[in-house]
Order: C-alpha cells, then sequence, then structure tokens
C-alpha cells in the first residue's frame, strides 16, 4: 500500500481509562479479530496485565478501515506500556508513529500520567487527537473534562470526541479522525534503510523478535541485517506484520509497521530504540533518540528453601530474554545464604518480575527492601555506583555519598492540598510550584529522593487522598546528601539483608522503629539475644529478646540453698556457652517489617 494510506497512530493515557478497551472495539469495527475470538483486552497477552488492568509489554496491530471517502487505508495501531517505569519504552513507541488518541475518562479527567505521555508525544512531534471516554458512566462530566482539556492543548471543547468504549458509541468517529488527521509516514524509500525498534520479545524457535518501524528504505526477507547501536549481524528468521498474531509477509515498506524474527538468543543482543539497517547498504547515521536503560531500584531475591537455588537463576535468565532491563548477579547473604541482586526500572516493575517469579515459576522466594543506587565520591577522588548498603566503603573513606533526585508532579483536588503537601514534606520533598488545569484540581510539583520514594509513598498519598491523588515522576540528578548506614546485630552478628542507607537525621528514628518491630518478630531463644541498630560507628538502639526460661530449681524439694544457687549458677555457664555457638534463625516478617516501617 502507498504510504498516502498508510496512518502509524498509538493510544496514550493514564492507567485505567480505557486505551485497552478502545483498541478493542477498533479491533471489532475494523474486522481484524472475528467475534469467535474476541475477549476483553486482546492486546494485552499477560494475565498480569489483564488483571493489573495496565499494559506492561507494548503490542502492534495493522488494520484494515474503509473510510467514509470509499478508501481503503491502513492503521497501524501502537499500543504503549501504560506505566511511568516504562517512560523510554513509551517514547520509543511514540517516535514509531505520527498521531495519537489521547484517552481522558469522563468520570476522572486529567490526571498525571495522561499529562506526562502527552507530553511526550507533543515532544516527538505527533498529531493529537483528544477523546473523553466512558460517557455512559452515571458520574460521567464531560463538558468539565473537555474544559480542562481545551485548556490544556488548545483543542476547542466541541471538536473533542466524546464516546464510550465499552459500548462501542461513536468509536468510528475516531478511526475516521485518525484517518482525516495523522499525516502520512514521513521516510525515503530509496534510501538504505534505517528501521527503529521500539519493542522485542523472545520467541523459543525464532530468537529475538524485534517490533520495527521502517523509516527509510525497504526491508526484505533474504537481506543480512545489522543493528547499530550493539554491532550485531545477523540473517532473519522471519519478517512479517502483526495481524493481531504474527504473519510473515517477507518484505515491509517504508512507512510500514512490522515485525523482524532475528534469530538471536538474547534481548540484549536487539535493543529497544536501536536501528535496524542493511549490512551491504548500511545508513550513514542511526536514527535519534537510543539510550540504554538504567535500572533505577535494586533488590535481593533470594529462594527460601536453598535447593531452589539453580530454579531461581534459570527463571531469572528467562525473564531476562525477554525484558532487557532486568539485571541481576549473584550475591550471598550471611542470614538468607545465595541469591541474586536484582536491577529493577522503578517499583512497578519490582513487583511484576516478583510476580512473575512466583507464579510462572512456581517459586518461593524472599525479596528484601528496596534500595536505590547511589554515587559514592573516595578521598582518593574515584567515584563509585553501589546499589546495596553492603557495598558502602567504610566511613574513613569517603567523601560525599551522592542519592538520586526525582522530579515528581502530584495531581489532586484542590481539597486535598493540604494532606498531600504534609506527605510530601515528611518524605524529605522540595516544593517547586504548582499549577491548576482546572478550578478544582491542581498539581503540584515536587523535587524528592527516590530513596523515599520507592517504599509505600504511593500508597500513603492514596490514603490522604482517599484514592483520588495521581502521580507522575522522572530523574532529576545525583545530589550530595548527608546519609549514614544503619547496620543491624542480631546476637552481634551484623545481618547485611537488614543493612538500610539512610538520611542522618532519620537513623535514630529509623533504627529505633526498627528495633522494636524486630524484637516482636525474632523468636525467644534458651538464651537473651540481643538486637542492636548501629550508625556512625556507635550503637543507637537497643533491644533483647528475653530468654527462654527452663525452671532447673523444679526438682529441688527444700534442701540446703547453696544446692539451687550451684543449678543457677550451672545453668548460667551453659546460657553463656549456648550464646557463643548458639545461631539466631530470623523469620521472613523481619526482612519484610524494614519494608512496612512507618516513617510518621
Amino acid at each position: 500500500m502507498t504510504t498516502q494510506r498508510i496512518r502509524n497512530f498509538c493510544i496514550i493515557a493514564h492507567i485505567d481509562h480505557g486505551k485497552s478497551t478502545l483498541a478493542d472495539r477498533m479491533l471489532q469495527l475494523t474486522e481484524t479479530v472475528s467475534a469467535r475470538e474476541m475477549t476483553d483486552q486482546v492486546l494485552d497477552t499477560m494475565d498480569l496485565e489483564r488483571e493489573k488492568g495496565v499494559t506492561i509489554k507494548a503490542s502492534a496491530v495493522r488494520m484494515r478501515y474503509k473510510s467514509a471517502d470509499k478508501n481503503e487505508y491502513e492503521l497501524n495501531l501502537i499500543d504503549t506500556p501504560g506505566h511511568v517505569d516504562f517512560g523510554y519504552e513509551v517514547s520509543r513507541a511514540l517516535n514509531a508513529c505520527e498521531g495519537a488518541v489521547l484517552v481522558v475518562d469522563a468520570t476522572q479527567g486529567v490526571q498525571a500520567q495522561t499529562l506526562a505521555n502527552l507530553y511526550l508525544a507533543l515532544e516527538a512531534d505527533l498529531e493529537i487527537i483528544p477523546v473523553i471516554n466512558k460517557i455512559d458512566m452515571p458520574s460521567a462530566r464531560p463538558e468539565e473534562v473537555a474544559a480542562e482539556i481545551s485548556q490544556l492543548i488548545g483543542t476547542p471543547s466541541e471538536d473533542i470526541l466524546q464516546i464510550s468504549a465499552k459500548r462501542g458509541e461513536n468509536v468510528e468517529l475516531v478511526l475516521e479522525a485518525i484517518v482525516q488527521r495523522v499525516p502520512q509516514p514521513k521516510g525515503n524509500a530509496d534510501a538504505p534503510l534505517r528501521a527503529l525498534i521500539f519493542d522485542t520479545h523472545y520467541d523459543s524457535y525464532k530468537g529475538v523478535v524485534a517490533y520495527i518501524r521502517v523509516v527509510d528504505g525497504r526491508i526484505e526477507g533474504e537481506q543480512s541485517l545489522h543493528l547499530i547501536a550493539t554491532g550485531v549481524s545477523m540473517r532473519p528468521i522471519e519478517v512479517g506484520i502483526f495481524a493481531p498474531a504474527m504473519r510473515a509477509t517477507n518484505v515491509l515498506e517504508s512507512g510500514e509497521v512490522g515485525y523482524v524474527a532475528t534469530g538471536l538468543k538474547s534481548v540484549s543482543e536487539c535493543r529497544v530504540g536501536d536501528t535496524l539497517t542493511t549490512k551491504s547498504n548500511p545508513a550513514p547515521e542511526p536514527l535519534p533518540g537510543y539510550r540504554q536503560v538504567k535500572p533505577m531500584v535494586f533488590a535481593g531475591i533470594y529462594p527460601i528453601e536453598g535447593e531452589d537455588y539453580d530454579d531461581l537463576k534459570d527463571a531469572l535468565e528467562k525473564l531476562q530474554l525477554n525484558d532487557a532491563s532486568l539485571v541481576y548477579e549473584q550475591e550471598v547473604s550471611q542470614a538468607l545464604n545465595y541469591g541474586f541482586r536484582c536491577g529493577f526500572l522503578g517499583m512497578f516493575h519490582m513487583e511484576i518480575i516478583q510476580e512473575r517469579l512466583e507464579r510462572e515459576y512456581d517459586l518461593d522466594i524472599i525479596v528484601t527492601a528496596p534500595s536505590v543506587a547511589y554515587q559514592v565520591l573516595l578521598k582518593n577522588g574515584e567515584t563509585i555506583r553501589i546499589d546495596s548498603p553492603a557495598g558502602l566503603p567504610e566511613e574513613d573513606e569517603l567523601e560525599e555519598i551522592r542519592e538520586p533526585w526525582m522530579d515528581v508532579q502530584i495531581f489532586t483536588p484542590t481539597e486535598y492540598y493540604g494532606p498531600v503537601m504534609d506527605v510530601a514534606t515528611k518524605r524529605r520533598a522540595t516544593y517547586i510550584g504548582e499549577e491548576y488545569p482546572s478550578p478544582d484540581r491542581v498539581q503540584l510539583n515536587f523535587e524528592i529522593p527516590l530513596a523515599e520514594l520507592i517504599v509505600d509513598f504511593f500508597d500513603q498519598l492514596k490514603s490522604a487522598t482517599r484514592g483520588y491523588a495521581s502521580m507522575d515522576y522522572q530523574f532529576k540528578e545525583y545530589r550530595p546528601e548527608d546519609l549514614v548506614k544503619l547496620d543491624i546485630l542480631v546476637n552481634l552478628e551484623p545481618v547485611d539483608a537488614l543493612a538500610s542507607i539512610v538520611h542522618k537525621d532519620k537513623a535514630y528514628h529509623r533504627g529505633q522503629a526498627l528495633i522494636s518491630k524486630l524484637k516482636d518478630l525474632i523468636p525467644q531463644q534458651l538464651f537473651v539475644v540481643p538486637i542492636q541498630a548501629i550508625s556512625g560507628g556507635r550503637v543507637i538502639s537497643r533491644a533483647n529478646v528475653k530468654a527462654l526460661r527452663k525452671d532447673v530449681l523444679a526438682k529441688c524439694y527444700g534442701g540446703d540453698v547453696t544446692r539451687k544457687r550451684k543449678l543457677l549458677e550451672k545453668q548460667k555457664k551453659g546460657k553463656k556457652r549456648m550464646k557463643m555457638v548458639g545461631s539466631v534463625e530470623i523469620p521472613q516478617e523481619a526482612f519484610l517489617a524494614v519494608l512496612r516501617l512507618d516513617d510518621d
């Protein structure tokens, strides 16, 4: 099909605003999926995506649509991930399009990720088609939401489409708007091949399958191809389109969206954002915007049973085949034995990996408290990056510790202004400013350390605003802060899995809170077990787990008091010896206590 009849677009929205439902209706209307094969959230293939109502993996589908002008058009829908953790993948998917359908819930209005994804779409210079969804809901307020969108992007309120994706009401108007308003693909069909990889997945038979948008030139199945960023060359196994299942076509022309089955054995060789070209006639320069994604949140993952270590290793290897942003390396803990230090894009990404390990691979695992990557400047001038408190050098070697700070935007109804400010300031946030997208909604802008953001900040925000607040964040910079290592000793032995890096002002409070929690969680032994929090070389909090008392005097019926003393002295010596050789079993709940500490 000629490029004049091709339209490449994506749907952007906040979580649960109806993006996947709108995609379902489009597939039905264009008869891409038959009524027999139709299910809810067709493009969301993972169970987790269906349960959580959020797209985790991007996907693409080609639709044929006969418009009102009697011409047939090729519509390529590129479905983008719906969570802030996958912002880079969203930006690559947007770069593969010329237009974006902006979906806003008629009951909730503009939310944080609506705005974040809209700005990404505007940066990519896309044609925006605003759509108000869920107009069939009793609490819908389409006129107010239309005014919000109009104020945001300047589109007159009367030109904003109002639909119900669930019922299929006015969805055809969206397809017509895509045909009329989204520009045709730009690109030079006669230039050397340049194709943007906007997502990948691993297939056991075809190797890494790259989802591509051909920008310049054309791609044929028998050509030898080359990846510019990774420098890998290969001969593809198959070239084709998504309809929505993969269908081989052997050729993709300029402007088209499809896939290349590369035969490569690891997603790390074929990264999102890379440029695909031919080996015989390579493009002089790659497409812009490629960067290697760096994990932001780190946690230890350990098997509960030591013999499951090999199964955990296999499971992580298989997950990494599909997800290049997951990184891991072997780690040994005194308390938890052998496991892995894993890096994630964010807390949601960590939650997804944890659930997939438990569900898909049937593993019982312990996940330690998440930490972030710190930059450490040593006194010898060297800068190192650490992602675990155990990796922090001794205090006399340190010059300064820098922690990652984030730009945060919080959307909330104006009545919750005070509670949001309260939650943010308790987490060392710096207030930057505020905007009012509508009279009864406020956008509060903060800078906040990532370490404060990753542990239950969003939960506290939702509780303070009765579920109305939404949040988006982006990495800003590394800043030097007054940080210290907080070590926990159980029976005079440091437990590395309970160690953390905290702000000096919070060390005492946090140490005390953690010791109080551990005192209730660590089971009693036959000897006294001291638990200590140590920071800056001194004990800042201590508690004892009382010994289980055995009554050795029970068999003494009267007699001389010296006999009783002799028995008690013997017991005392035995407990002393036991304390030296005895080991304290630390339950799983103790490691989870670090996550559930109340910072109030």
